[in-house]
């Protein structure tokens, strides 16, 4: 559906993105995940036809894209890009009015996306006064205006509270298994979940593509939860087996090259500081995991993310 072929584009001496080379298929929802600045909100633009590249194909439903897409391709940016001084359905209007549909036309197919997104209610709203979710739902009853097979969608969630970003994704699967092809891009993990297919961007490059399900499966090393009465950081530094050691909440999150040193080094290091442990266990790897070990492993130090913007890359261990 979507095929991305040898893409380079480049800002002065920043090279955003370097032969990048991705193939979406129909019906898929495609996420692309990295950090800050790997590319993918360029990458997207490309793809949208809003700005050419230096090089590389992009081709839309087997067409080359010669210029902007057309009305098969919706497109969400990253920033609500609507008219804060309209209404919820003035919003709606004037974006199907760009497109060329009739009154009718608008009315028609906007009571049919209100019957996904429940923004009916809020029609005479204006939009500065919709929360944050709310305000997503409207940007993509605007994308959906003229019943585009694909959706390209960036970041569309981001800063967003939980419980949106939670129903905004049942609208996503809801459209995904009417048939649609889904873009998108995402800094959350657990978002990255529920994709087909992800692609790991860092630095202008695609890392990997599989499935979520195949990337956690080949992650190279084990996982350790420790629970124990301690929340010292640096509890775990230069521990024998052990390659990384990060605490969420109440728990700590090991990454061991060796499970059994690991447990032991753990074990005698708790003991040695008269920490009473509850428990320490196995626990299958995260994407948040598998994406720390491509970033850490593709990337200059100065883009790898710490542990507090971890925090920011998932749900909460």
């Amino acid at each position: 559906m979507i095929r991305i072929e040898e893409i380079t584009k480049t800002f002065g001496n920043n090279t955003a993105l370097n032969s990048v080379n991705i193939h979406v298929r129909e019906k898929e929802i495609f996420g692309l995940v990295g950090p800050d600045g790997a590319g993918k909100t360029t990458l997207i633009r490309i793809v949208c036809g809003l700005i050419r590249p230096d090089a590389g194909q992009v081709y839309i439903g087997g067409r080359q894209l010669t210029g902007q897409t057309s009305e098969q391709v919706g497109y969400m940016p990253q920033r609500f890009s609507l008219y804060g001084d309209l209404t919820v359905q003035e919003n709606i209007d004037f974006f199907g009015s760009m497109y060329h549909l009739t009154r009718k036309t608008i009315k028609e197919r906007s009571g049919e996306v209100f019957a996904i997104t429940k923004l009916a209610p809020f029609v005479h709203r204006f939009a500065d006064n919709l929360s944050g979710g709310m305000k997503q739902k409207l940007a993509l009853t605007c994308a959906l205006i003229t019943r585009p097979r694909i959706l390209v969608l960036d970041e569309p969630t981001y800063g967003v509270d939980p419980e949106s970003r939670k129903d905004f994704w049942l609208i996503l699967y809801r459209l995904n298994q009417e048939g649609r092809t889904i873009l998108i891009s995402t800094p959350y993990m657990d978002e990255a979940e529920l994709c087909s297919q992800v692609a790991f961007m860092n630095s202008g490059r695609v890392a990997v593509v599989d499935s979520p399900l195949a990337l956690k499966r080949s992650f190279p090393y084990h996982v350790l939860e420790v629970s124990a009465a301690s929340r010292e950081i640096g509890l775990f530094d230069h521990l024998s087996g052990v390659l990384e050691a990060s605490l969420y909440g109440e728990k700590y999150h090991l990454l061991a090259t060796d499970i059994d040193t690991a447990r032991q080094a753990i074990n005698e290091r708790l003991s040695a500081r008269s920490v009473a442990v509850t428990s320490v266990r196995e626990v299958p790897p995260s994407m948040e995991d598998v994406f720390v070990s491509l970033a850490e492993r593709d990337a200059p130090l100065t883009q790898v993310p710490g542990p507090e913007r971890r925090q920011e890359y998932g749900e909460q261990r």
